[in-house]
């Protein structure tokens, strides 16, 4: 079992981020932006710390067995609150893992519904539509998305 570890973007380097976020893969099933380069990532940390300070949201850097994976976060949204999960290629696999720990923060949160918008050249995954009480088309930053809504489930007393 891979150690996963999530983290404030404030501790990661921002080249090693500066990597991350340009890989070819990656970007594929982002929105549309232009290539990072130094000023332009720790703009970037610094947009997303800034998220990370808003009441119900929470983002972090993603490091497995201690190396930098990815990030992923609960953020605003249209529609309240959004998923967002960034891996890179080497860490796809891990991405049921990280959906739960978001889930688990949104319960943490009290929210009710989040959002997951995943891009248009990605399959409809069966598996949220099933989650899900409503699956649409959006649009987002120019691309096509489909956009899972889903419950928040909320965890048992103990």
């Amino acid at each position: 079992m891979k150690n996963l570890e999530f983290v404030a973007l404030d501790r990661v380097e921002p080249e090693a981020l500066l990597g991350l976020m340009n890989q070819e893969p990656l970007r594929r099933h982002l929105v549309n932006h232009a290539y990072f380069d130094s000023a332009g990532i720790r703009g970037w940390v610094q947009e997303k710390l800034a998220v990370d300070a808003l009441p119900g949201c929470r983002v972090r850097a993603i490091r497995v067995d201690g190396n930098l994976a990815g990030w992923c976060g609960i953020q605003p949204d249209d529609h309240g609150f959004e998923l967002a999960i960034v891996l890179s290629h080497k860490a796809w696999g891990l991405g049921i893992a990280v959906f739960r720990t978001l889930m688990d923060w949104a319960s943490e949160f009290g929210h009710e519904d989040v959002v997951f918008h995943l891009l248009g050249s990605r399959p409809e995954y069966r598996s949220l539509a099933r989650m899900a009480h409503k699956v649409h088309g959006s649009e987002l930053s120019g691309r096509r998305f489909t956009t899972y809504h889903l419950a928040v489930e909320r965890p048992v007393a103990t």
